[in-house]
């Protein structure tokens, strides 16, 4: 109904913003990533929308890119996760870092985002680990390096035991999938190590 509002910025706050649009001023709960990217009060503004409706309410929320638009319309088509846990999830992570955890398989991570526990983040997971690959967010180059190194074997070993120094999933799945599946598990480890630490 609402695909985009161009407008000028006459209010933000850390949960929504208003844009003038031909004298009407409209709402938008946005994430807080976008409202980073908002421009100052009294500028010209552009963003992408979705309109919510519900019994009680119509939202609209709005978006810094496409990409997390795309994001925000995949997370809430699981079972479980509206639209507020789906603001949620992209103030704490990006569409690309979301669709890195995804990928991975780090549920844990995605506990960060409010009101997201460890089964509603394991059934976000399970849902979208196959949609991801047809959307048009997340690095490609670093989401097929993460979908070589979760199949089993030495990169596996290599992966956990990097888990086990305390690195996320996904950035351990990142760094030991960069690397030559052929490679020894330890000095996977080392390479993967020195990746890390490269980023940090």
């Amino acid at each position: 109904m609402i695909a985009s509002l161009h407008g000028t910025l006459i209010y933000a706050d850390a949960q929504c913003a208003v844009v003038e649009c031909g004298g009407v001023g409209f709402r938008l709960i946005a994430s807080l990533n976008t409202l980073r990217a908002l421009p100052p009060v009294g500028r010209e503004v552009f963003l992408h929308t979705h309109l919510v409706v519900r019994e009680d309410a119509m939202e609209l929320y709005g978006f810094s890119d496409l990409a997390e638009l795309e994001c925000f319309k995949l997370v809430t088509s699981v079972n479980g996760v509206g639209a507020r846990i789906g603001i949620a999830l992209l103030s704490d992570f990006t569409a690309d870092q979301l669709a890195l955890c995804v990928v991975s398989g780090d549920a844990k991570a995605l506990t960060r985002a409010s009101g997201v526990g460890i089964k509603l983040a394991q059934r976000i997971v399970l849902e979208l680990k196959d949609k991801i690959a047809g959307s048009n967010f997340g690095d490609r180059a670093e989401l097929e390096a993460v979908g070589n190194a979760t199949a089993s074997g030495i990169p596996a070993e290599a992966i956990s035991a990097l888990v086990a120094l305390g690195f996320s999933q996904s950035e351990a799945s990142l760094a030991v999938g960069r690397l030559d599946p052929s490679m020894p598990v330890e000095q996977m480890i080392k390479e993967a190590l020195k990746q890390i630490a490269r980023q940090v």
